[in-house]
């Protein structure tokens, strides 16, 4: 967690995160008035479902919702799970009333520093509070930084300091700096660095709080890593007991999910989703319902557990027979569904501009790039008002092709060709369109693939039409991946149970002799 004291690499590799803990407790008997905050509030992940939807009541798992440790569902899910500080927007209320608070206290300082004598109460409690900090970012094994911070910021000491109007700021909270620039994680270097040009005792005091808000949130983030694999166990373990305590008690728990594997090994056996290296199937989209036969091949619970995790992103909102050992992720798979949606069109609208734009401008990474960026921007209201977002992304996006045309000196767009450019892209939010059609195919079987295969390798042999969204469906397919995985490991031995008397024992051991 720390350099020149181990763990600062593991840190600072962490990408950018979307998660807060609440700030440390230091103590409820001292004067919050001279305390600033150094994080936010907890932010809520949007990727993960906070409350238990209303249907839960119905099924009776609410207690398991309540109860579960969400915190640590979410880690045992992603391995890469971290978190970050909460950053307010400016224009929002409540990042206004805490600037306005923030500036407040700052402002008091500076008038207490500032007064003949200095009034230091204000500043000896900042750092009483940045001690603590300091100490909490060590390791247990640290005991000679432990040592010198206690004796370099003993609080009985400085106060003596303070009553003899000899407490100075200015070279303690340098002092800091030399502490935190040992203490902190590469990717906070510069933080720190900026703030060693600081010379204002009131605004380095600051700018010190606000960057120990980041390394404690980057000891938090290794902690929780170097706990991941205990925390995954836990939750593992604990999901599982808590649905069995519920099962006991209620012995038709299981009738949704029975009946969602039993409609999935119906849908594969009649219709089946194949990956390239499973089959020599020539058809990426897969078999039309009309030319839908009795599949002959016998079935593996692997792939009939597959076909019901895909079917669940096909699932009408409106419909409470959601199976129960899925009911804490039904809002992450609806996001992943509203994902999906998004990239189907995406990828649909980068198809038909290709088409009219040539080789030359999509050879452009920069150029396509613009043209996701435009096309997400557009869809984020797509739900609300479908036609209208759609239209907008026409315009929008023929606007861009015959302007790029026109810079590079090539061809531009006719009248006609423009009117059937955008008469296409307008057409690509129906369902029934060709293009759609298949795009959404096509990435199903991606997902497939990604659960059958992995991502790494699904990504090798992408379908025609989705290669210029291949960061976006690795990154959809590892959370699919993910969420399905975590929940395999939970609810393995039900699904087992339930599988064996759909599959018949001969085609069990058909299955078996095959995969050896």
């Amino acid at each position: 967690a720390t350099r020149g004291v181990g763990g600062g690499d593991t840190i600072s590799k962490m990408p950018d995160v979307e998660e807060s803990v609440p700030p440390k407790d230091l103590g409820d008997s001292e004067d919050r008035s001279c305390k600033p905050e150094t994080s936010g509030p907890p932010h809520e992940d949007k990727s993960g479902p906070e409350d238990p939807p209303p249907f839960l009541s119905v099924t009776g798992l609410t207690k398991t919702v309540n109860e579960v440790s969400k915190l640590s569902n979410k880690i045992g899910m992603n391995c890469d799970y971290y978190m970050e500080e909460k950053v307010l927007p400016p224009s929002s209320l409540e990042g206004k009333v805490k600037e306005t608070v923030h500036n407040a206290f700052w402002d008091h300082l500076k008038e207490q520093l500032s007064a003949t004598p200095p009034d230091f109460s204000c500043a000896l409690e900042l750092l009483k509070e940045i001690k603590e900090i300091l100490l909490s970012l060590l390791l247990p094994r640290q005991n000679r930084l432990r040592t010198e911070i206690e004796e370099a910021l003993d609080t009985d000491l400085l106060k003596q300091e303070a009553e003899h109007g000899a407490l100075k700021v200015l070279y303690l909270s340098k002092y800091v700096l030399n502490m935190m620039a040992l203490l902190c994680a590469p990717v906070r270097d510069e933080a720190v660095q900026k703030l060693e040009n600081i010379t204002d005792p009131v605004w380095l005091l600051r700018g010190i709080f606000q960057v120990l808000g980041l390394m404690k949130m980057d000891m938090v983030n290794y902690t929780i890593q170097s706990l991941q694999p205990h925390l995954q166990e836990h939750s593992i373990q604990y999901e599982r007991a808590k649905f069995q305590e519920l099962l006991n008690k209620q012995p038709s728990l299981l009738n949704h999910t029975t009946k969602w594997l039993t409609q999935a090994a119906a849908d594969l056996t009649m219709s089946p989703l194949t990956c390239p290296d499973t089959s020599d199937s020539s058809s990426l989209a897969g078999p039309s319902p009309n030319e839908a036969t009795n599949n002959s091949e016998p079935l593996s619970p692997t792939m009939v557990l597959c076909q019901g995790f895909l079917n669940l992103l096909l699932w009408d909102p409106e419909n409470e027979e959601f199976p129960e050992t899925l009911l804490m992720d039904r809002t992450r798979l609806q996001e992943l569904k509203s994902q999906l949606h998004q990239l189907t069109i995406m990828a649909s609208v980068l198809l038909v501009a290709s088409s009219f734009s040539g080789s030359v401008l999509f050879g452009s990474p920069q150029f396509v790039d613009k043209l996701k960026r435009i096309t997400k921007s557009l869809l984020e209201d797509f739900h609300s008002r479908p036609e209208e977002a759609i239209l907008t992304v026409s315009e929008q996006v023929s606007q861009e092709i015959h302007q790029s045309l026109k810079n590079m000196g090539l061809v531009a767009l006719s009248s006609d060709n423009t009117a059937s450019l955008m008469g296409q892209l307008q057409n690509i939010a129906k369902k029934e369109n060709c293009v759609h059609s298949v795009i959404d195919q096509r990435i199903r079987l991606f997902l497939k693939c990604c659960l059958v295969l992995g991502v790494q390798r699904s990504l090798l042999d992408l379908p025609g039409g989705l290669t210029l969204i291949e960061a976006e469906l690795a990154e959809l397919g590892q959370k699919f991946v993910n969420l399905t995985h975590h929940n395999q490991q939970v609810f393995g031995p039900y699904y087992t149970e339930i599988l064996e008397t759909l599959i018949s024992p001969a085609q069990a051991l058909e299955t078996k002799v095959e995969s050896v």
